[in-house]
């Protein structure tokens, strides 16, 4: 496995942590600031994501990623 497409892989895991985290902290959250802490969480978690698969298509159509998740 090439060591880039190993981040890639870690970087959408981490993505799926993230939405983890804010989806508990914003269940359990007691006041705004914390609404607005998972907020910024979750949203960047999203970008994060779109922008980690973005990269894993590049790197398929490149043929750099061979039947790795």
């Amino acid at each position: 496995m090439k060591p880039c497409n190993l981040h890639i892989i870690k970087t959408l895991k981490l993505v799926e942590e993230m939405m983890e985290l804010a989806d508990r902290g914003d269940a359990d959250r007691e006041d705004n600031g914390c609404g607005i802490l998972y907020g910024v969480l979750r949203d960047s978690a999203y970008k994060l994501k779109k922008l980690a698969e973005e990269e894993k298509k590049n790197h398929m159509v490149k043929g750099w990623w061979q039947d790795q998740q």
